[in-house]
């Protein structure tokens, strides 16, 4: 069973119970108004519930007005949705029309227009909603294991693309098929997307740290595919080549490690100083291998500069020292 449907549960249980201790009748109406109101974040829930609760008044007072005039016909339930539904949608209220309809068809099937049966009414709503929402504010499931799992994953995958760079620059006949980046990629989503839930169950200080990260990464990924460009260019091999990867042999390592060396950084600095004192090349196909190998360099210093910038700024990264 999932967390959400256990959740349910217990605030169906809770409006039932509750509904029933105060003695309101259609004790069971309470919870599957509980049942609609929980959701997966502590903010959209409050946004689900707040949105039920006023379309459902909306959809009272229409009902009253209709029954009152034209009486509890067939017919009339569909003249409500024809008035009630869009005046709902446009005041904002549009996710809770099945709950303002769930209590409409509650208040035909009794048949009473009296004040004391809108009160219980609103009662149910009350104990209903307000049951899923303390469910949904009371606890929701810790996200970091399953977030740190997921980095752990992308920042192994990394490595391994760092790697086949690195191989296909010491052999330049070596095909590679970049499986890596379609996984990370699929990864980075799956944790943009975890990070975004979590962000929604934060209240008061929200900490959009791993919002951050995952962005970088996909920043990093773009990246990475440039790169698998550039070196697809470097069909022959040279001794910059090799010195290139060793950059990236270092990286893939670096990427891995709980804190950060700057061995990769050295390593592009003392390749850039020993690039501009190479000579030139002379045949068109030392041109373009060594115009490739430097324009990779280029978009590794990129790659370096979104990782020291996003590290600066993000404390999750700050205290976990594992951005490469």
């Amino acid at each position: 069973m999932g967390f959400r449907v256990i959740k349910t549960a217990i605030a169906a249980l809770l409006a039932v119970v509750a509904a029933s201790t105060l003695g309101i009748s259609s004790a069971m109406s309470a919870a599957l108004l509980a049942i609609l109101g929980v959701d997966v974040t502590r903010k959209r829930s409050l946004q689900t519930i707040s949105a039920r609760f006023f379309a459902s008044l909306i959809g009272m007072v229409c009902a009253f007005v209709l029954f009152s005039i034209f009486g509890f016909q067939h017919w009339v339930f569909a003249l409500y949705i024809l008035l009630a539904f869009p005046i709902i949608t446009r005041a904002g209220f549009s996710g809770g029309i099945v709950t303002s309809s769930v209590i409409v068809v509650h208040i035909y099937n009794g048949g009473l227009l009296t004040a004391h049966a809108m009160l219980v009414e609103v009662e149910l709503l009350l104990i209903g909603l307000g049951s899923a929402a303390i469910v949904n504010l009371v606890y929701m499931p810790n996200p970091y294991k399953r977030l740190n799992a997921i980095r752990r994953e992308v920042n192994e995958l990394l490595s391994q693309m760092f790697e086949q760079i690195a191989r296909t620059l010491h052999e330049p006949a070596y095909v590679w098929d970049g499986e890596e980046v379609i996984q990370a990629t699929a990864k980075v989503e799956q944790g943009h997307t975890a990070a975004k839930r979590e962000l929604e169950n934060q209240m008061l200080h929200p900490d959009e740290s791993w919002i951050v990260y995952f962005y970088m990464r996909k920043q990093h990924l773009d990246s990475i595919q440039n790169m698998m460009q550039l070196v697809a260019q470097v069909y022959s091999k040279m001794p910059q080549g090799d010195q290139a990867a060793q950059i990236f042999e270092q990286l893939a390592q670096d990427v891995k490690t709980p804190y950060y060396t700057g061995k990769t950084e050295k390593l592009l600095l003392q390749f850039e100083e020993d690039f501009s004192k190479t000579r030139l090349p002379v045949t068109r196909e030392e041109f373009e291998v060594y115009s490739a190998i430097l324009q990779l360099c280029r978009e590794l210093e990129q790659y370096l500069k979104i990782s020291k910038r996003d590290k600066a700024r993000n404390p999750l990264l700050t205290q976990d020292n594992k951005v490469k």
